[in-house]
């Protein structure tokens, strides 16, 4: 990424990490602790994929005032991070670390955790809801931005997803079922990021252009995630190395082989490139994208 760019994406993630910390500023007496748990999970640290996402869309959909909107991208990254919560828990996936850190159900209590990953979820849809209720987005903007949400998370979504990996472990699985699995428990809330970003800039009948590139970036994103669970490092990634063979679960490298995998994972990249030049002033993001391609955390 060139160094214009580059600032560009620290601008962003600067940005982001301090709407973050608005949210969970106001720490009542009684329920602190829920703030507390909240705000540790959100500031572990990680990309900000999700919100960059939908800033960036907006921006290349003509959107102007990305200030008015920050707080409805960030939506996306309270939805991410309870997700995280959630993964990690006993019941789960059952990891102790999450960005190098304890994982939320370590560093408090594991009700409190469980909760804090309930209020991340709820206070999602809350934001949105304020941004029309303040003006700063259209009520249809609003509808249209929770039912996207909405969907990117439930049961046909995220957490239809994290249902299908759950119900396959131990399993061998076909590729099909492995595509299905992780469009939805990856894909859908990096799709609902892009088309969001459409969404608030107005321009709807970009809608589907942006699916498309999110669909191959979300899958491409997949891939190399389980590469890096082959052949990355707990410095890098920040939780332990080898837990989807602990765990056996079925992933793009253990089904196709770290070659077949790569190569995939790069024929992806160049389909989402070429979604790209639908949009103009793409060169950020088609260096971003580049860049998830060849990332090691």
């Amino acid at each position: 990424m060139n160094e214009v760019n580059k600032q560009l994406l620290d601008k962003y993630v600067s940005s982001i990490e301090q709407q973050l910390l608005k949210f969970t500023e106001n720490k009542p007496e009684l329920y602190g602790v829920l703030c507390h748990a909240m705000e540790y999970s959100l500031m572990a640290g990680g990309k900000r994929l999700r919100p960059v996402l939908c800033l960036e869309f907006y921006r290349m959909c003509g959107g102007k005032d990305i200030d008015s909107i920050l707080d409805v991208a960030c939506a996306l990254e309270l939805i991410h991070t309870f997700s995280l919560i959630h993964d990690d828990l006993p019941c789960m996936d059952n990891d102790d670390f999450r960005r190098g850190k304890p994982s939320c159900h370590k560093a408090f209590p594991e009700n409190i955790a469980l909760l804090a990953g309930d209020a991340l979820n709820t206070l999602a849809f809350e934001v949105i809801s304020n941004a029309a209720l303040e003006g700063r987005i259209s009520a249809q903007s609003a509808v249209m931005l929770i039912s996207v949400l909405s969907k990117g998370v439930g049961v046909d979504g995220m957490i239809g997803g994290q249902v299908i990996d759950l119900m396959c472990e131990g399993k061998e699985i076909d590729i099909e079922t492995l595509n299905k699995l992780q469009s939805l428990k990856t894909g859908a809330l990096i799709e609902a990021a892009c088309v969001m970003g459409v969404i608030l800039s107005g321009r709807f009948e970009m809608i589907p252009q942006a699916a498309e590139y999110a669909s191959a970036l979300g899958r491409a994103f997949q891939i190399v995630d389980d590469l890096l669970d082959v052949n990355g490092s707990f410095e890098e990634l920040g939780k332990p190395i080898g837990s989807d063979k602990q765990q056996n679960k079925c992933t793009y490298v253990t089904l196709l082989g770290e070659t077949r995998s790569r190569q995939i994972a790069s024929q992806l990249t160049m389909q989402a490139l070429g979604h790209l030049t639908k949009f103009e002033n793409n060169l950020f993001l088609s260096e971003l994208t580049e860049d998830m391609l060849n990332r090691r955390k």
